[in-house]
């Protein structure tokens, strides 16, 4: 029994051992890849994230954008582990990758910005347009001085976005940004230029569609303004008409604040969807 025995105990302990060195090997490769995977997941979404309207703003503490980029990271991270190279590249190729990742990190982030803007564009120019111009208030949404009517835009329109649950569309286009943009694959530096480029002339179109009442309220003063001197030369134009020129521009922003709102929210989505469908 006991002859008969060893020959079995020591099958028994290297069919163990190897089961093990199996395990381990599958362990290390699995643990490996997972924080291959995480790392480039996490710089993606972590460089969007950053400059990403809403939940990248100034007065969104740093803590909070953190965890959602872990957040959105760990569960994305297992959905691109399979597209990813086996095994790890070295470090030039892997370098490569995490600098093109954050790239297209910050292209995103960029776009949904750019659209932002066009709420701080048309306050700009309704500040101009009603003789607010000068007088200039910190704007929390983009971290500089702005003009009183677009840091309340800028403000209202981030409120907007998570009340309407926009923000989530920001999520979705980070996921959706990786059948747009392969993990590995090089971005085209043409059409990002390109896409850049008429997102800002969408923003500023926006801004001005925004506007529009205003510049039609201003001019008509303008006009008024200019047939009143051409008739009495004698009296202050400027002095007597600017009063009435803010008191018109503030009826017209109570008049038009809610509509010019879910405008631009209709405009953001647009905008958003074009993108994320490949222009």
């Amino acid at each position: 029994m006991v002859i008969v025995g060893k020959p079995r105990l020591r099958a028994t302990l290297r069919l163990t051992r190897l089961i093990g060195d199996e395990a381990m090997n599958f362990l290390e490769q699995f643990l490996v890849q997972g924080v291959f995977a995480f790392i480039l997941t996490f710089v993606r979404i972590g460089a969007a994230v950053t400059i990403m309207p809403g939940v990248g703003d100034t007065f969104t503490p740093q803590r909070i954008r953190l965890y959602i980029s872990l957040g959105l990271s760990l569960v994305l991270s297992p959905l691109i582990a399979p597209h990813l190279p086996n095994p790890v590249p070295v470090t030039a190729i892997l370098l490569s990758l995490i600098v093109m990742e954050f790239i297209i990190g910050l292209f995103i982030g960029t776009i949904a910005r750019i659209l932002m803007v066009a709420l701080d564009t048309a306050g700009m120019a309704i500040s101009m347009m009603s003789g607010l111009g000068s007088a200039q208030i910190f704007n929390p949404a983009f971290s500089t001085q702005g003009s009183l009517v677009g840091a309340m835009f800028s403000v209202t329109g981030v409120l907007i976005l998570f009340a309407t649950n926009m923000h989530h569309l920001l999520f979705y286009g980070l996921i959706g940004s990786y059948e747009l943009f392969p993990v590995g694959g090089i971005p085209d530096t043409g059409s990002m230029a390109e896409l850049m480029s008429r997102a800002v002339a969408k923003s500023f179109l926006i801004g001005v569609e925004i506007s529009a009442p205003f510049i039609v309220v201003s001019l008509l003063v303008y006009i008024g303004m200019g047939v009143l001197t051409r008739l009495m030369p004698q009296i202050q134009v400027f002095l007597l008409a600017l009063p009435l020129q803010i008191i018109l521009s503030l009826i017209t922003l109570s008049l038009m604040l809610s509509a010019g709102m879910m405008f631009w929210v209709a405009r953001f989505e647009e905008g958003m969807v074009f993108f994320l469908s490949g222009g």
